[in-house]
């Protein structure tokens, strides 16, 4: 029997036919195998309300008893985001330098990446993505949050989707260690770093590594 403490509202679903769906999830992919990480960025602007709706879309994911332990920090102010750049660029020259390993770095050579990080002060906006490993009730007391990293990473997917969806594109930056990104911006110490995304339009002379997805066949196993 349902608690009446915790109400439920009906679901109503948008449902299509067949060929209607199929169209619709084909166009879909389509669209999202166009998706790339792109690292030329353009400095032409991308209006707040744009940003608002793509971080509303990734609010929308499901998360842990639903706590939705995100915080998504978006930075335009250009002080702020070479200040970013540069504590980026520094623990970078540390991971080239000797953090990784030579297997990894290798393997990123066909990706053509370094500790160079220029995209921090050319995107119009930053979003830095932070997880709530627990919240803080009125008392100071502190709740749980529950399959954090789950719940944000999910909602990291549906914001990238977002992204690429809106005809801009974006790129997942993880410096390690990131707790400067914390101290840059003055977050409560229940939020952790997750994910770095510079968003905006790519250059106009945008290049991408000529990579190539793992076909249907390597990725899914089905069981009829």
């Amino acid at each position: 029997m349902q608690n009446e403490e915790h109400i439920h509202k009906p679901y109503h679903q948008v449902q299509y036919e067949q060929d209607e769906m199929l169209r619709r999830s084909e166009e879909y992919f389509q669209l999202m195998n166009e998706r790339r990480s792109v690292r030329d960025f353009s400095d032409r602007e991308v209006p707040i309300e744009v940003i608002n709706n793509i971080i509303k879309t990734a609010s929308t994911a499901p998360s842990g008893a639903h706590k939705q332990p995100w915080t998504f920090c978006v930075i335009s102010n250009k002080e702020l985001k070479h200040h970013l750049r540069e504590l980026a660029e520094e623990e970078e020259r540390k991971n080239y330098a000797g953090r990784m390993s030579d297997r990894w770095l290798k393997d990123l050579e066909k990706i053509g990446t370094d500790a160079i990080k220029e995209f921090i002060d050319i995107a119009p906006w930053i979003i830095v993505v932070m997880k709530k490993t627990f919240d803080y009730g009125e008392n100071g007391q502190k709740i749980n949050n529950y399959y954090v990293n789950e719940s944000v990473g999910i909602a990291c997917g549906f914001l990238i989707s977002a992204i690429h969806h809106a005809g801009l594109v974006t790129l997942t930056h993880t410096p390690s260690p990131m707790n400067f990104i914390s101290k840059a911006l003055n977050r409560p110490d229940n939020e952790k770093p997750y994910l770095l995304l510079p968003i905006g339009h790519a250059l106009e002379t945008a290049t991408v590594p000529d990579l190539e997805r793992k076909p249907l066949e390597q990725i899914a196993i089905y069981y009829g």
